[in-house]
């Protein structure tokens, strides 16, 4: 909902506690700062960060001219921290004002900044206690994958599977001294051994098979490809119980054994897609394995069909995580294991996974993934692997991987919901300046009137032009060639208003009358009478008629 005038008023008059934060900025404002405070905000359950009224008491409006395209500011923010922060523009009489809608972190999370957890203080921000922090985080109970696994060693694990993370890890932070480390030292400095016991953790990454089958048996993953929807055993099926650093990587190579390519036609050149992006699924496996319920029983099964993979984890979406908020909120499920993963690159702690494999359907034309079926028990991840529109898949190639690079997922999604001709939600609305200013797409008209549609290179890559200019509708001189006509073959009764919305039924009667007092000062209509009865005739204006000042 927008926020009005008097709810600015009534911010005004209270205090800036918890939940409020006023700076004047007249004429800028780091940004730096905002994202500081957006943190901090949310950490201390979210709010309001206010610029342009004065931050000592009695506050007024004094006006900002701090960021001029609110849109940009949001989609910094998103990028930094990966939720979504409204970054709302409200005009009043005194000046304009910017409020930043911060949400309040989830239970049992906390937002950062570089690492930096921070709260206000004052004035003034600071970093959050360890107490507090360990507070936050025990707020949704333990997590299971810090937990000593009672009886385990050493030998349980996979010393091929330890070394794998070891070089990861210090490929990702570029310190190859980390690869001279023994087992231990690796194990003690990711915290998946603390005090001398083996963490389930360490069991879930490189557990050999025989030690995951005493020690947690169903944190296994169970492959299955199905060519057809028949009911009755797949046509192969493999039961993967060990540590993930043991089959991640021949689990990706057996579902390419039968991943199809599929061809497009771009000018004179063939170019292919193939059915299952590599990005798409490793991300969809490290979710399941980073976020199912340990606690429960069941396995984590991987489905391959022709067209299709089915990735169903026990356990449903954690506490505060919903289909719609996926893409802006985070709450890992098992803590010390997403760290883990984090750490040698595997996945972001800021949990872009889903928001990639957005990203990539609509790159590639494909639908959308799909959580239908998800439950309170079980997460079910469907990736569709079938280009529907191989046009557009063309049209995002021709953007060019620099620019597409640039784009955030609301980007992309503000993209394909024009694809679509879906009416465009509004947090997707400040995504349209910048997508304007790429060549993605283009606007029509100004004001509240301005339509936005595809570029026209999405046209020509469907080979449908004339789909672009119904779409984009007549240019100026033609919309004016077409009101002179219908005033002059209505020159002896004269033509309304009623009759312009008819023959220009893609224009507002605002648009219309100022392309009929472009025509006027031409010289070329004129109008008698006034209000709804106005009629508009060929000609210069007759001095023996009473002539009004304005169209109606």
């Amino acid at each position: 909902m927008a926020t009005t005038l008097e709810q600015i008023h009534l911010w005004l008059t209270e205090p800036e506690g918890t939940n409020l934060e006023f700076k004047e900025a007249r004429n800028n404002y780091d940004l730096g700062k905002v994202l500081a405070y957006c943190v901090a905000l949310a950490n201390e359950g979210g709010g309001k960060f206010i610029l342009g009224v004065s931050d000592k008491r009695p506050r007024t409006i004094v006006g900002t001219s701090a960021f001029s395209e609110p849109g940009s500011v949001e989609a910094h923010l998103h990028n930094r921290l990966a939720h979504r922060i409204p970054v709302e523009e409200v005009r009043t009489p005194s000046g304009r004002v910017l409020v930043v809608h911060v949400p309040s972190r989830l239970p049992g999370t906390a937002w950062h900044i570089e690492g930096r957890y921070l709260k206000r203080a004052g004035d003034a921000l600071t970093p959050l206690g360890d107490a507090e922090l360990r507070a936050m985080f025990a707020e949704t109970g333990p997590d299971f994958s810090v937990e000593p696994c009672p009886g385990a060693s050493m030998t349980d694990l996979a010393p091929e599977a330890v070394e794998a993370f070891r070089k990861r890890w210090a490929w990702k932070t570029r310190d190859p001294r980390k690869e001279l480390w023994t087992d231990e030292q690796t194990l003690d400095s990711a915290e998946l051994r603390v005090d001398g016991s083996l963490t389930y953790a360490a069991l879930i990454l490189f557990a050999t098979h025989s030690a995951l089958g005493r020690r947690l048996p169903h944190a296994e993953l169970v492959y299955e490809y199905r060519s057809s929807e028949a009911s009755g055993p797949a046509a192969d099926r493999q039961e993967l119980r060990e540590g993930f650093f043991l089959w991640h990587d021949a689990l990706w190579d057996r579902i390419n054994l039968r991943n199809d390519r599929q061809s497009y036609q771009d000018g004179l050149f063939r170019a292919e897609v193939l059915t299952f992006d590599e990005t798409s699924v490793r991300e969809a496996l490290l979710n399941a394995v980073a976020h199912r319920d340990y606690r429960l029983g069941g396995s984590i099964f991987v489905r391959q069909y022709s067209q299709r993979l089915e990735v169903v984890s026990p356990g449903g979406l954690p506490p505060g995580i919903t289909p719609e908020n996926i893409l802006d909120q985070q709450n890992p499920r098992n803590r010390r294991l997403a760290t883990a993963l984090e750490k040698c690159g595997l996945i972001e702690r800021s949990g872009q996974g889903m928001n990639l494999m957005f990203e990539n359907a609509i790159r590639q034309g494909k639908p959308l993934p799909s959580l239908a079926g998800s439950s309170a028990h079980e997460v079910r991840l469907t990736l569709a692997g079938a280009v529907t529109n191989p046009a557009f898949l063309r049209f995002m190639e021709r953007l060019g991987d620099e620019k597409l690079k640039s784009f955030s997922t609301y980007d992309f999604l503000t993209l394909d919901h024009l694809r679509c001709e879906q009416p465009l939600p509004d947090h997707l609305k400040p995504c349209l300046p910048g997508l304007v200013a790429a060549g993605a797409v283009e606007s029509i008209g100004r004001g509240r009137g301005t339509r936005y549609i595809l570029a026209r290179s999405l046209y020509a890559a469907l080979g449908s032009r004339g789909v672009y200019t119904r779409k984009k509708g007549l240019d100026r001189g033609t919309n004016k060639a077409l009101l002179l006509k219908h005033i002059q073959d209505s020159a002896k009764t004269g033509a309304r208003m009623e009759e312009f919305l008819q023959v220009l039924p893609a224009l507002g009667r605002s648009q219309i009358q100022v392309l009929l007092r472009e025509l006027r000062r031409e010289l070329a209509i004129h109008k008698i009478g006034a209000t709804r009865a106005a009629r508009w005739l060929p000609g210069p204006t007759n001095p023996d008629c009473n002539q009004e000042a304005s169209p109606r």
